[in-house]
């Protein structure tokens, strides 16, 4: 039996997981591995890791000792740590490895959108931008925006933050996905002036661009970093495919 690592925490990296844990049930043991920054993580069938490995080092002694054929990186677009690591330690381990890529947002008509390159130039624009902000990013970027003024910021994250873990402002705890119903709403209640997002594509999470461009307010962009060479499929059909001549 060949074993397939899943590195996860995304709804494709989960729905990948069942959907190759199904098809190849008799010939493949099917591994997710998460990086532990939930605590209530989606249940998965079989096997499930959490936490680091310890570096493209630490991964690359997982791989052998866990004696895995094939690895998709299933990550998150920004997470560019463990995707360089997966690089490096299935090249080093004899491990074949391609991505699950998630294809990014593209600019609709009515769009506002303002590019910056990270979270630190975002914050610095943003008092030029407008007065209430919408930080809708990750939990790790937040701390980058402690020292914005002028700026009244609401934040959401996926649980209830440690305390000084966010910038000052108006916190929610939500985990997508999203309706785009609801986030004009949220921008309505809170008279939202200026959206902060990183382009993460997918579904989930869309919802607050729709409701940015009903509203008629500037979406200050963090455009993603680029993503580790690799082969590349959007869509989990593909990779499933390539698992099964991988193992024929």
């Amino acid at each position: 039996m060949k074993r397939l690592l899943i590195l996860g925490g995304t709804g494709e990296a989960a729905a990948l997981h069942e959907a190759a844990g199904g098809r190849f049930e008799a010939g493949l043991e099917v591994v997710s591995s998460l990086a532990g920054r939930t605590n209530e993580p989606r249940s998965l069938p079989g096997r499930v890791r959490t936490g680091g490995f310890g570096g493209a080092e630490g991964l690359t002694g997982w791989l052998r000792e866990a004696e895995i054929d094939m690895l998709v990186d299933a990550t998150h677009p920004y997470a560019t740590r463990i995707s360089a690591n997966a690089r490096a330690a299935c090249e080093t381990a004899d491990v074949v490895r391609i991505i699950l890529w998630r294809p990014p947002w593209t600019v609709q008509p009515g769009d506002n959108w303002i590019s910056v390159a990270d979270a630190a130039e975002a914050a610095a624009l943003l008092p030029s931008i407008g007065k209430r902000a919408f930080l809708a990013l990750g939990s790790g970027q937040l701390w980058q925006f402690g020292d914005v003024k002028g700026v009244w910021l609401m934040s959401r994250v996926a649980e209830t933050p440690e305390p000084h873990s966010t910038p000052p402002g108006f916190v929610l705890v939500g985990r997508g996905p999203f309706d785009a119903d609801d986030e004009l709403r949220l921008l309505e209640e809170k008279d939202v002036d200026v959206l902060v997002s990183r382009n993460s594509g997918g579904g989930a999470t869309v919802g607050k661009i729709t409701a940015a461009r009903r509203r008629g307010i500037p979406v200050i962009m963090i455009e993603r970093p680029v993503p580790e060479p690799g082969e590349r499929y959007s869509d989990i059909e593909e990779v499933m495919q390539w698992i099964e001549r991988k193992l024929d």
